[in-house]
């Protein structure tokens, strides 16, 4: 199945003042999510933990400020083989500050990571999909690193463009970024939120099997009706 999209998508520069809004308002964006909206922050990280098994090491691409940890319960050896990828380095300070004891790097999953292939038996990608411009890359990635034999995928998605998801940014991101910095909010979500559910999906299809899913919060099978929709996949043969 093809999409139809052109990959890598082409993003118009940052002025300098949008780049280091852009990484401020991540960063609180990331701080307020859980305070303030916690009922969806419950299901983007509970999701993999209530499809986990048995597992030894973890990558999580996209890790934000690392508080995807405080759901997890991991023995010293899975703390151990936990690794974490963000992009932003003010990000990446701020995981290591709250997470001793995990490896947290810095690096751009649309990339090769140094990792050898096949290294990992769990992917984590959470609300990260939408945002690459070359997602296609990092597919390919996440299959060259997953265990070909017992790893999997647990990724999380938003109903991008569904109208219960449109509604729910007015109120609660979309309220805060314009609050914050005195400006329209359109410049930064069309330049994050580049990738719609069906065109992650065609692409993931392309290389995994998606052995489950979950829509939130009604449950259905609706991009347009949910917030958000959690995918569990294993890696072609």
């Amino acid at each position: 199945m093809e999409s139809g999209t052109l990959w890598p998508k082409l993003l118009p520069a940052l002025t300098e003042e949008q780049e280091r809004i852009s990484n401020d308002f991540m960063r609180h964006w990331h701080e307020v999510l859980p305070a303030k909206y916690g009922v969806v922050d419950r299901f983007n990280h509970s999701y993999p933990v209530k499809k986990q098994r048995s597992f030894l090491r973890t990558i999580e691409l996209g890790a934000g400020l690392g508080e995807h940890l405080a759901y997890e319960t991991l023995t010293p050896e899975q703390r151990k083989e936990y690794y974490a990828v963000e992009l932003r380095e003010n990000m990446v300070e701020r995981i290591r500050e709250r997470c001793p004891g995990i490896n947290v790097l810095r690096g751009d999953c649309q990339e090769q990571l140094p990792f050898p292939d096949g290294y990992f038996d769990r992917i984590l990608a959470i609300h990260i999909l939408e945002h690459l411009p070359n997602l296609p890359a990092t597919v390919r990635e996440m299959f060259r690193l997953c265990d070909k034999g017992s790893g999997s995928v647990f990724a999380v998605i938003p109903c991008e463009g569904g109208f219960a998801y449109s509604i729910a940014r007015r109120i609660s991101a979309q309220r805060v970024f314009e609050k914050r910095y005195k400006q329209s909010y359109k410049w930064l979500i069309e330049r994050e939120h580049l990738n719609r559910p069906q065109e992650i999906i065609c692409e993931l299809k392309k290389m995994f099997h998606i052995n489950s899913s979950s829509f939130f919060p009604l449950y259905v099978p609706s991009v347009t009706l949910n917030l958000c929709i959690g995918l569990t996949l294993s890696p072609r043969l």
